[in-house]
């Protein structure tokens, strides 16, 4: 005598299982790109390896009761579930940089001394837009600051315009070493307490 009648492991314990199997594998797809676009080689093959072992036990049980069309549905909510719990993930990980561009119309020197007082790095130029004269600044933030940072932003002026961008790799740069100002402003500053 077994505990599960036949019925009830075709029609609902399958297809739950089937619906699992597709969250796992399509949130390890996420995280794995995430790594291959972070550069991250020793981790996304193993993650691959996973999705594609779990995405196979998944299709096997689909072919295996193709007479079960409930199988079908949990399949496609199981890949709608797993984008977005992938994205979850992805939110909460944070990984890697991103390159944050503000324009804005207003002259930036007191939004550019506001982010370097807070450690930021920045690049800042001049530049002309349909509208006239505006100033440029960019800078790499770690993508657990993004939101920090446009707060700055929209303290400085709620109407500037900034993109972000993913950076696929940074050279020359530690993040984590804090600003130090030139040589000669840190002199002066030394000469003129």
């Amino acid at each position: 005598m077994s505990f599960i009648n036949h019925d009830i492991f075709v029609w609902v314990i399958i297809p739950i299982l089937i619906f699992c199997a597709r969250i796992c594998d399509v949130s390890l797809d996420t995280l794995r790109v995430i790594f291959v676009i972070n550069g991250k080689k020793d981790m996304a093959p193993l993650l691959g390896f996973f999705e594609a072992l779990i995405w196979l036990i998944a299709i096997s049980q689909i072919i295996q009761n193709l007479h079960n069309t409930i199988g079908y549905f949990a399949y496609a909510a199981g890949f709608a579930t797993g984008n977005y719990v992938g994205m979850i993930i992805e939110e909460k990980l944070a990984m890697g940089h991103v390159i944050i561009r503000v324009i804005t119309r207003r002259p930036a020197g007191m939004l550019i001394r506001n982010l370097i007082s807070k450690d930021y790095r920045v690049t800042t130029i001049e530049g002309h837009g349909s509208a006239g004269r505006v100033d440029i600044v960019f800078a790499v933030v770690k993508r657990s600051q993004i939101q920090k940072f446009i707060e700055i932003i929209k303290q400085f002026n709620p109407k500037a315009f900034y993109t972000v961008e993913n950076v696929r790799s940074i050279s020359q740069m530690d993040p984590d070493m804090p600003y130090q100002p030139p040589l000669r402003r840190r002199f002066m500053r030394f000469l003129n307490p």
